[in-house]
């Protein structure tokens, strides 16, 4: 080997070395499980066994609105990020919504912290601001963050957090790993890491609820990793229900009910599969909407998801759930769509439930 050839390889592994560190400082590597910290600026109560339980479940887009089409969604926008006026308008609509229903608990996906396009916002402690009075408690776990991604339409910081709020204490609170798609070991790094956030609530017969907030992403094309983290969720719910804990699961899963494949326009199916691995859960648990609301007669009640997308008016798909243990039992359901239309691309979906009664 020539002298000229060695110190080339060289120079190349050490540029190869220091990429491999920048990348590392730059990136977020969570552990499987995290043990999370609870706030609670109160003294809050304690569930009863067999009370009755609202939930709101609610994608509230990092406050961005509806006047725009962003770079990453499906319709392909040139939008990078809202302006700080639409942002603070859409903070007082989340607020004006979430004290118009008071649900006992508050299950929110795209909470930004840091991010670049949202100003470096910590947009969870300015709703906890307005909110104060009524959720004593809260616990947040992020699903994506990295300080820089050198990607052209974000080259910058990014962190999306998924927050649960709480009327009630919670004892503890975890954040589970999902599975991460595949991906180059460089680029993988860099992209949302999704998870379940699982607050643990004591009932007053010395159980607990476990609760659970999760986000998964919307893919370019039907792929195995959207089922692998469908049947991850599946194996934390089952384990539960071994065990005789009552459990919900709230989110935005960007899957759909079944029958609605068949009536997008194609153009619009691209990201999803006729045969939704959302099967997982629906085949084993009662969902919120059931799929006969979701795709009979009424189905556009039930349409949770307005796609930032010129070429559509209104709600045109159901991809935010409900999920139950059989032990809890469903009073009454809705989405709320009336006034919540130009908040988020995404609706709240909210339910009352009885929690089992004591033995």
């Amino acid at each position: 080997m020539t002298r000229v050839l060695r110190y080339t390889l060289l120079t190349l592994l050490l540029i190869a070395g220091l990429a491999g560190v920048l990348i590392y400082s730059l990136t977020w590597r969570p552990d499987a499980k995290e043990t999370l910290q609870v706030a609670c600026t109160a003294k809050a109560p304690t569930l009863l066994a067999g009370q009755a339980l609202k939930v709101m479940t609610w994608n509230v887009q990092y406050l961005a609105g509806k006047r725009y089409v962003f770079w990453n969604d499906l319709a392909r926008g040139d939008d990078v990020g809202p302006t700080a006026e639409d942002m603070a308008f859409s903070l007082d609509e989340v607020a004006r919504v979430i004290r118009d229903e008071q649900p006992d608990l508050v299950l929110l996906q795209e909470l930004d912290d840091g991010a670049k396009a949202s100003d470096y916002q910590n947009q969870l402690k300015l709703l906890q601001e307005r909110l104060a009075d009524l959720y004593p408690c809260s616990t947040a776990a992020f699903d994506w963050k990295a300080d820089f991604v050198p990607e052209p339409p974000i080259y910058g910081s990014v962190g999306r957090q998924l927050a649960t709020l709480s009327r009630y204490q919670i004892e503890h609170a975890e954040r589970l790993q999902l599975p991460v798609p595949a991906a180059n070991l460089i680029s993988r790094q860099f992209q949302p890491k999704n998870a379940l956030l699982v607050s643990y609530l004591p009932l007053s017969d010395g159980g607990q609820l476990a609760v659970l907030n999760t986000h998964l992403d919307r893919v370019i094309a039907p792929d195995d990793s959207v089922s692998a983290q469908v049947a991850a969720i599946g194996n934390v719910l089952d384990r539960y229900e071994s065990r005789g804990t009552p459990w919900l699961i709230g989110g935005d899963f960007n899957l759909l009910p079944l029958g609605q494949y068949q009536r997008l326009p194609k153009e619009q199916r691209t990201p999803y599969s006729a045969d939704s691995a959302l099967h997982l859960l629906w085949d084993k648990y009662p969902m919120i909407p059931t799929n006969n609301e979701a795709s009979g007669i009424d189905r556009a009640h039930w349409l949770t998801h307005y796609p930032n997308d010129p070429g559509l008016n209104g709600p045109d798909r159901t991809v935010d759930y409900l999920f139950y243990s059989p032990r809890i039992k469903r009073v009454e359901a809705t989405v709320r769509q009336d006034d919540t239309l130009r908040i988020s691309d995404h609706l709240p979906v909210i339910a009352r439930f009885l929690l089992p009664a004591a033995p």
